[in-house]
């Protein structure tokens, strides 16, 4: 069973298409991201990041906690401990209080209303680094869990960036890093910020007690859905894609995702009429779905339907240009025919 990997530090950029946040906002919001220190039973170290969400308020993930024997953010030279713990270990979720911390919060967003291709980026620590790092990305895609959402985006983790804040364009935090899948291509995801403001009503600790694996480490058949299309997805397994998605969309029906999956699976299997028909369920789950609108493109340019290509690229450039730009060049071949 291949386990997803956790994600330790936040990495460069891999779309240098996106334009850079403004340096001010980048500014304004480092100085209230902060390395997390922890220290083994063994006399080891280890690191993650976190970030100021309140007055003496510091949120990263609790896996960069676990089997620690002492925790430290640290800051400018500066060692700061916390003073107690709150806890959502199921999330992946730790919130670390102080007494002394000297940095601002940063303005709480909201998980709830992101879009698909929607301009994010993400400052962190990697690999130790004595200065935080800013990547930058879009949304590509929301998965529903619990009562909130998933955040999957194109920003890159490296080691030593778990709990690194995610932000929206206005500087707002909206998730914050966790795990990634395997692989060279693999998907980065974030825990919405929701789960983050529901803790400040968690009990508290004064020392961190180790809790039940995350929902991303658990056994593979308890994963959530979009965590086990990923290896088959990878390892180009259609008829496998195609069974875990019949049972997302059986479990899951009004989940867009799941549908385009199903059609995904389908269409590499040569079923284009089916394929068809399950891309369509997705837009109806969400309209603005762009995999599935593409796909659908796609699968109209073949046909030569070229009004249906040209509504879609509209309907593609309404979400996204870049994503526009890249239908225009796969179809125009086509469209020529």
């Amino acid at each position: 069973m291949q386990k997803l990997l956790i994600v330790l530090s936040l990495g460069l950029c891999l779309n240098l298409a996106l334009a850079e946040p403004a340096l001010e906002l980048v500014d304004l919001l480092k100085p209230s991201v902060v390395k997390v220190q922890i220290y083994t039973k063994s006399g080891g170290r280890g690191l993650g990041t976190g970030v100021v969400v309140s007055i003496n308020m510091v949120t990263t993930n609790c896996h960069v906690l676990a089997g620690s024997n002492g925790v430290a953010v640290i800051k400018m030279g500066e060692s700061y401990a916390p003073v107690g713990v709150r806890a959502d270990w199921k999330h992946d979720l730790c919130l670390l209080r102080f007494t002394d911390l000297p940095f601002s919060a940063v303005v709480l967003g909201d998980s709830e209303t992101l879009k698909y291709e929607q301009e994010i980026f993400s400052i962190g620590y990697s690999g130790g680094a004595s200065k935080p790092l800013t990547t930058w990305g879009k949304i590509k895609a929301l998965y529903p869990m619990d009562d909130s959402q998933i955040v999957r985006t194109s920003a890159s983790f490296r080691m030593g960036a778990s709990g690194s804040p995610v932000f929206d364009e206005a500087g707002r935090l909206v998730a914050v890093n966790t795990f990634k899948s395997p692989g060279r291509q693999g998907y980065y995801y974030n825990v919405p910020v929701k789960w983050v403001k529901q803790l400040f009503d968690a009990p508290e600790t004064a020392t961190i007690e180790q809790g039940d694996p995350p929902f991303w480490d658990t056994p593979e058949e308890a994963r959530p859905f979009f965590m086990r299309v990923v290896i088959p997805l990878q390892n180009e397994e259609w008829v496998e894609l195609e069974r875990i998605a019949m049972q997302w969309t059986a479990r899951e029906p009004n989940n867009a995702e799941g549908w385009y999956y199903l059609g995904l699976a389908q269409n590499k299997q040569s079923r284009s009429l089916e394929a068809r028909m399950h891309f369509q369920q997705a837009l109806k789950c969400n309209p603005q779905h762009p995999s599935a609108l593409y796909e659908l493109g796609l699968l109209a340019a073949y046909q030569g339907d070229l009004n249906e290509v040209l509504r879609i690229q509209l309907a593609l450039a309404a979400i996204d240009d870049d994503l526009a730009e890249e239908f225009r060049q796969a179809t125009e071949p086509k469209k020529k025919k």
